[in-house]
């Protein structure tokens, strides 16, 4: 199936789910603006537990709306799922939607602001090669990213739909780089909430995190060193 089919597909999905939902319960959307943007932690996980049986279900689906939508933090909804579900189901929950999320969001803004964002690139020499840069090592930049926990999602998402990465590496290096991403933050979001019963595995992750940051840092230095 072409690229571009694929880009139709998912928009008119997309456009007739967010249909269906409005006709199913037209206070969805309301709602989900208020549990957004609350920053609570209690009313994300009241929200969340409220459909009962349909609780993981929902949850998957509000994930992967917030991250389409790619301004909203969905780090309330992973943490809720580590406590609600439990560390390993609400880190699988959280890793598929977030991913599934960020493709959607990938494309909307490929497939809208796609023209645009070339012709801006076009008209600037350092944005041109940082275009054509993103495009010959799209699918490991994507991967480190995405790799690293708590960084902008919509940021991301935006990098890569104005490059010239492929739909095909953006979704494949989403979907791994979310993994190890999305599990410390569910563990760290699960630990910080009960912190008194796991302050040593918190402890070990948040070491674990700075680790990581400060090793792609490091690389990163070296790098412009040696071009420098």
């Amino acid at each position: 199936m072409k690229e571009s089919t694929i880009k139709i597909i998912t928009v008119l999905m997309l456009v007739a789910i967010l249909v269906v939902i409005y006709i199913l319960n037209p206070s969805f959307y309301s709602d989900f603006w208020r549990v957004a943007t609350s920053g609570s932690m209690q009313e994300t996980m009241d929200y969340i537990a409220s459909f009962g049986i349909w609780a993981m279900v929902f949850s998957f689906l509000l994930d992967v709306l917030i991250n389409a939508l790619g301004f909203l933090p969905s780090i309330f909804v992973s943490t809720a799922n580590g406590l609600l579900f439990g560390i390993v189901p609400g880190i699988i929950l959280s890793w598929l939607a977030e991913t599934t999320g960020v493709i959607i969001s990938f494309i909307l803004m490929r497939t809208i602001l796609r023209s645009s964002a070339e012709k801006l690139i076009a008209k600037s020499r350092y944005l041109k090669k940082a275009d054509e840069f993103s495009g010959k090592n799209g699918f490991k930049i994507m991967l480190i990213l995405r790799a690293m926990p708590y960084f902008p999602s919509g940021i991301l998402t935006a990098l890569g739909a104005v490059s010239r990465i492929s739909l095909k590496d953006y979704a494949l290096a989403n979907l791994i780089g979310k993994f190890p991403s999305t599990a410390l933050e569910v563990v760290i979001g699960h630990d910080v909430v009960n912190y008194k019963n796991n302050l040593d595995r918190l402890m070990i992750v948040i070491v674990l995190v700075c680790i990581i940051y400060g090793a792609i840092w490091y690389y990163n230095r070296r790098k412009e060193r040696k071009t420098a």
